[in-house]
């Protein structure tokens, strides 16, 4: 890889083995906002054979930085050779499967995040996403006969639907409108 390119986002893999013991301490101190997979145990080669075990590991800088300064940082923690991202949000969603549903699916409450990781511009849904959202929580509306916007709520907080609790406060007009619309029908039958 060329020792010009930069970039404010890069990847790499660790392997426990080769980690030094205090190894996520040592990347708190460095400042840098830092988003650390689950630890991938389930993954399998093309063969069905297990691959070893291992972290993927995004580094975000405030700025644009070179190759040479990361696999500088890379190399103290014998991590793998930096790659400069082509997308943040790919690789954070890689770091669960969840767009590969091929391959184990990791859970995300097992990712570590230090200094302020921005999970927000990476977990921001698709349009198409929270379209898919919207109708399932239309469905859940119909199946659980919801008559107001406060039980919708809280039953969706109160079943750590996290998701769909987002979508559902996100669009309190559709979803108010469309559970009155429902409850005010059934008084009319």
């Amino acid at each position: 890889m060329s020792k010009n390119i930069k970039s404010r986002h890069w990847a790499c893999v660790g392997y426990p083995e080769s980690l030094p013991l205090d190894w996520i301490d040592k990347l708190r101190e460095t400042g840098l906002q830092v988003a650390i997979s689950p630890l991938h145990n389930k993954d399998l080669n093309p063969d069905g054979e297990e691959k070893k075990e291992h972290y993927h590991i995004i580094l975000s800088y405030e700025g644009p930085t070179t190759y040479n300064n990361v696999k500088t940082l890379c190399d103290s923690f014998n991590m793998t050779i930096p790659i400069k991202l082509e997308s943040l949000r790919g690789m954070y969603r890689y770091h669960i499967h969840i767009d590969n549903p091929e391959k184990h699916q990791y859970d995300d409450r097992d990712r570590i995040l230090l200094n302020g990781f921005d999970t927000n511009s990476v977990n921001e849904l698709t349009k198409t996403e929270v379209n898919k959202l919207k109708r399932e929580i239309i469905s859940f509306i119909n199946d659980n006969n919801i008559l107001e916007y406060s039980d919708l709520i809280t039953t969706l907080l109160e079943n750590d639907y996290v998701q769909l609790l987002d979508v559902a406060t996100s669009h309190t007009i559709l979803f108010h409108t469309f559970i009155s619309s429902k409850r005010n029908k059934t008084r009319v039958k």
